[in-house]
């Protein structure tokens, strides 16, 4: 069965904006690590359950991502093509090599998703554009639409449901995650209550235009995420594996730094 790769991410910055009701609305670079990802492919059912994953999840299969896209794409999909989708599923698993961490700030469930949607999108013939994907995608979780364009490098703001490509050369980058499963609403839900200083328009501007590798030069860990600060506060031992030279992606809790060029 073809294997179909799901990428990691990094975001490059992370800013708040503002809110929308309960979400935070922000801009980010997000950018794609080549060289981490995992690996999808749909196999012979294992199980007689109605949906299989075949791989090593911690959560019950009805909290995973895949699922969750599974569930998005049916209520999508038209009577007929529904009824091709579940079909597919009642023959076949989705089998997960796992290299992403999850709980990391990399995107590994919501890049899992995306893939999950392009390959149904594919194997069946649905027809679905990158735009009708996101569309589903996005009531899955919020990167997920940048997944589903894949591009190397994006604008991502509103509530993630705004994927303008930026143009640049992917930078080689090293990441590292500690064992500390973080929880994404806790970070969010504490730098609401301490550290809410959404930015203004202009930066938000200078920020889209600014090459990574200039926003790396420029600003510090702190200063590219929101998010660390908070981190770092509601997980003490996360300052245990902080280095110099280092930044965090997403709510954490990875680290990852451009790597040195051999000379």
């Amino acid at each position: 069965m073809k294997l179909y790769k799901a990428y990691a991410k990094v975001n490059i910055f992370l800013k708040i904006t503002g809110m929308r009701g309960s979400y935070h609305e922000i801009i980010s670079r997000f950018m794609r690590v080549d060289s981490l990802y995992d690996e999808l492919s749909f196999a012979p059912k294992q199980k007689s359950q109605e949906f299989e994953i075949i791989g090593e999840f911690s959560c019950d299969t009805k909290q995973n991502s895949i699922y969750k896209a599974y569930m998005a794409l049916l209520e999508a999909l038209d009577e007929e093509s529904a009824a091709s989708l579940k079909n597919l599923m009642s023959r076949y698993g989705v089998n997960v090599i796992k290299r992403i961490p999850a709980f990391a700030g990399l995107g590994g469930g919501s890049s899992d998703a995306a893939t999950f949607l392009k390959m149904c999108n594919e194997v069946l013939h649905l027809g679905l554009s990158l735009n009708e994907l996101s569309a589903i995608g996005i009531k899955v979780g919020a990167d997920v639409p940048f997944f589903i364009y894949g591009y190397d490098s994006a604008n991502v703001s509103g509530i993630g449901e705004v994927v303008e490509e930026f143009k640049e050369q992917l930078l080689d980058l090293e990441v590292f995650t500690p064992d500390i499963e973080i929880s994404t609403p806790k970070v969010y839900a504490l730098y609401r209550e301490q550290f809410y200083s959404p930015i203004d328009g202009f930066e938000v501007e200078r920020l889209k235009k600014t090459a990574s590798r200039d926003i790396l030069d420029q600003m510090s860990a702190d200063e590219a995420n929101d998010l660390f600060k908070p981190a770092l506060q509601a997980y003490k031992e996360l300052k245990n594996y902080y280095r110099h030279g280092y930044y965090f992606s997403g709510s954490g809790s990875s680290f990852f730094r451009v790597k040195e060029r051999a000379e």
